[in-house]
């Protein structure tokens, strides 16, 4: 960790572990956080809100966990908020590596890290899949056998863990959760990978699918800034450890239906290594 993001860390945990708001950014924090004036933020839409997901709104807004969250950050920031929202996380990240958009919300691994820095975790999911009606597949192992079609959104985490798991088939790309879920009830899937809190809410959409019990892959959902902003990195760091001991993460996690889930703990690990059942 670097010395700047850890100082700062530590300030917002004194006292007992009391959380304090990061108040307004220095100079330095503010030029890299919202170099326009703007805090232009991505977001991940589905037909469902979840920990990650959002939908939009009568006017066109985001609505969900993430989009509470980013309002929150610009509020206590001082500055406007600007959306980007787009069908999947490898868009967001591109932008963010590209320095397109200041910050985003994105579930944490290797490849990723690559391309744009992350501060803490405030959920931590597990991968498995929905399998379409009609399929005799049962666990999670019976997945990876020949014959068998699995989707994931492109460029995401997901697919890419599953990609790395999968021996004896292949995992095809889709471009959004809508085109995945259209694929699995007209039969031109088998089985989709996702988080099984975003599955929950969008198994209903697609008549007689189950859910696999167990998990082949767990991670984090971390807050990303582009590479080589230590001071925005620092800054959001400390805002989203008082979000989650504050409760403000708790409440996005409620107005969204996720009253199930449990918030990430403070200095959660950003992923666990994959598993298969």
């Amino acid at each position: 960790m670097e010395p700047l993001h850890l100082g700062l860390l530590l300030c917002a945990t004194a006292l007992g572990g009391r959380a304090a708001p990061p108040g307004r950014p220095s100079a330095a924090a503010l030029a890299e956080l919202a170099p326009t004036g703007t805090l232009r933020f991505g977001v991940v839409t589905a037909p469902e809100r979840t920990s990650f997901f959002v939908v939009k709104d009568a006017q066109g807004n985001p609505d969900g966990v993430p989009a509470d969250l980013a309002r929150e950050l610009a509020r206590e920031v001082g500055v406007p908020i600007e959306f980007l929202v787009a069908p999947n996380s490898g868009i967001v990240t591109d932008a963010l590596s590209s320095g397109a958009i200041d910050a985003s919300f994105m579930p944490v691994d290797e490849e990723r890290s690559k391309k744009v820095d992350f501060g803490p975790v405030y959920f931590v999911f597990e991968n498995t899949y929905l399998v379409r009606a009609g399929c005799d597949i049962q666990s999670i192992a019976e997945v990876d056998r020949p014959g068998v079609r699995v989707i994931g959104v492109s460029g995401t985490t997901t697919i890419r863990t599953t990609a790395r798991q999968l021996a004896k088939t292949k995992v095809a790309p889709v471009t959004s959760v809508d085109e995945a879920l259209e694929m699995l009830v007209s039969g031109q899937a088998d089985a989709f990978a996702l988080t099984r809190d975003s599955l929950a809410p969008l198994a209903a959409r697609v008549p007689g699918a189950r859910i696999l019990d167990g998990a082949f892959h767990q991670t984090g959902i971390g807050i990303a800034v582009p590479k080589n902003r230590p001071h925005a990195l620092a800054y959001v760091t400390v805002f989203l450890e008082y979000a989650k001991a504050s409760g403000l993460v708790r409440k996005a996690f409620d107005a969204a239906g996720q009253k199930n889930l449990a918030v990430a703990p403070a200095d959660a690990p950003d992923s666990k290594p994959g598993k298969k059942d």
